[in-house]
């Protein structure tokens, strides 16, 4: 097990608690003599902290551990900065759903304590890279933990397009869009358009249509490393929209071309010990418990 001497916090602030259970971190965290770095933006946040500061693209470099306090979200925005430097990120839940961040504030410092000692679980998560061309050449780009999501925007009207896979052409499509899902996306906003759950072991992508005007459009798993084409409609009237994790939004013109694949970094997550996938999908989907014996 990787041993951890400088911590970096990330907050999402607006999110209620999220201060307080910066402050019970960062005093455990500095007692312990760990060396404790804030991000830039929660550190404006957080008053008379007396920590060293760090932009989250620079928190990489000078980090072993990332622990973010938030919801998932809060993890997606750490994901798509970190992976590349290969930092564990470990998540505190101040959200609502907490797939990513497993741990509740109230087992603050206990369960920290744990993970400092070494007792962990390590997954990695893999990412999806977003390149949009126009007549050939590359006008905008993306990452994603959970989704790219193709869709109209603020319009109310149907999208067409054509899909990919390996080269070969699957099908054409008017649908309100199409989300392209990594196993950590599938129990996202793929899950709500009726794709399936993918363990997050898995190597595969979902694609998922957003009410396709055909009854027999169903979600399509893939192999992980696959590369998705998606070629706008030049019929299409108005510009589209791509969104990676709901949080960063390219612009795109009918007859441009999204290609999706994985990304050649993943984020590595850290659980603790008593993670467990199906628990999770029954707590928070509301699945059935064990039945009762007599």
């Amino acid at each position: 097990m990787e041993q951890f001497r400088n911590v970096g916090l990330i907050g999402r602030l607006e999110s209620p608690g999220v201060i307080e259970t910066l402050k019970t971190l960062k005093e455990f965290l500095v007692a312990e003599g760990y060396r404790v770095i804030l991000e830039e933006s929660t550190a404006a946040e957080f008053i008379d902290h007396g920590l060293q500061v760090s932009h989250l693209r620079l928190l990489g470099e000078i980090c072993d551990l990332a622990i973010v306090v938030g919801g998932d979200g809060s993890i997606l925005g750490a994901a798509r900065a970190l992976a590349r430097h290969k930092v564990p990120v470990l998540g505190i839940n101040r959200g609502r759903l907490g797939f990513l961040t497993d741990i509740s504030p109230d087992e603050v410092p206990a369960k920290i304590t744990d993970v400092l000692a070494g007792k962990y679980i390590m997954e990695s998560r893999f990412l999806l890279d977003a390149q949009l061309q126009r007549n050939g050449e590359p006008v905008n780009s993306g990452r994603a933990l959970n989704d790219v999501v193709l869709h109209p925007g603020q319009a109310t009207r149907m999208i067409e397009f054509e899909l990919y896979i390996e080269g070969q052409f699957v099908y054409s499509q008017r649908s309100d869009g199409l989300i392209v899902a990594t196993p950590t996306g599938s129990t996202a906003y793929a899950l709500s358009a009726g794709g399936p759950i993918m363990h997050p072991t898995l190597d595969a992508i979902a694609l998922v249509p957003m009410f396709a005007h055909t009854l027999s459009s169903r979600p399509i798993v893939v192999g992980g490393s696959s590369e998705i084409k998606i070629v706008l409609g030049v019929e299409n009237r108005f510009n589209l929209q791509i969104s990676c994790d709901d949080q960063d939004h390219l612009i795109a013109a009918p007859g441009d071309v999204l290609y999706v694949q994985k990304y050649p970094h993943k984020l590595r997550l850290i659980h603790p010990l008593s993670h467990n996938f199906y628990e999770i999908c029954r707590s928070k989907l509301g699945w059935g418990n064990l039945l009762e014996r007599t």
